[in-house]
């Protein structure tokens, strides 16, 4: 009775922080937004969009998330702007706010996410179990994220840039190649190009030993859509 009677007296907003705190300890991932911890395995061929998805929907199925519509944030190409096959990285990740497996902020919305105000660094850049993912100073580097994508989240022009997709994620030679940013924004020159978290240089071919000769293992970026 007397606990019931100091629970009564609460006001409602302290019951609802209870009840928040409460949901916490039963497991609530409050996670939309990770690092691959791994790649699917075939360099650049990630089995186009719907593939990318299917693994960032299965990682954060296997860290308890997997209620959430999880986006790879990748842009493909087209042979013109208007064509059909062009997507645009920004707009198939939702509307935002984004947290890391450890709650921290990454955007509150596409807006910031791709403005100087953004908190992606490598101790925010985490994968979908809250770990840190290898920077430029680590052994094996493996901070180039697969992009696809111009510093604004949209796609590059194939009549200009022929293949900065590995054909639209399905390619694993040494034809094509693919834009990568630093999830760690760092890079060998301080400029806004090298430490780019999205768009900082493209890959050596598409095969798994190219994509890691410039500093990278094939991982890419997942966002909660939904």
């Amino acid at each position: 009775m007397h606990h019931k009677m100091r629970y009564g007296a609460l006001p409602a907003a302290a019951l609802l922080a209870l009840g928040g705190c409460a949901t916490g300890l039963l497991g609530d991932n409050a996670m939309t937004f990770f690092v691959t911890s791994t790649g699917p395995g075939k360099g650049g061929d990630l089995g186009g969009l719907e593939g990318a998805d299917r693994h960032c929907q299965k990682l954060a199925s296997a860290a308890g998330a997997g209620e959430r519509t999880w986006r790879a944030y990748l842009s493909t190409q087209g042979a013109a702007l208007n064509d059909s096959k062009v997507v645009h990285a920004r707009e198939r990740i939702g509307s935002g706010p984004w947290h890391n497996a450890k709650g921290a902020l990454i955007a509150r919305n596409v807006a910031e996410l791709h403005s100087s105000d953004s908190k992606l660094s490598k101790e925010t850049a985490l994968d979908e179990r809250g770990q840190l993912v290898n920077g430029r100073t680590d052994k094996p580097n493996k901070h180039d994220m697969l992009t696809g994508s111009r510093p604004d989240g949209t796609a590059f022009a194939g009549a200009f840039f022929p293949d900065m997709t590995c054909g639209n994620w399905t390619k694993s030679g040494a034809e094509g190649s693919a834009m990568t940013g630093h999830h760690d924004v760092a890079g060998p020159i301080d400029h806004p190009w090298a430490v780019s978290w999205n768009s900082a240089h493209p890959t050596r071919g598409c095969t798994p030993e190219g994509i890691r000769s410039t500093g990278g293992d094939g991982l890419f970026y997942c966002f909660a859509a939904k």
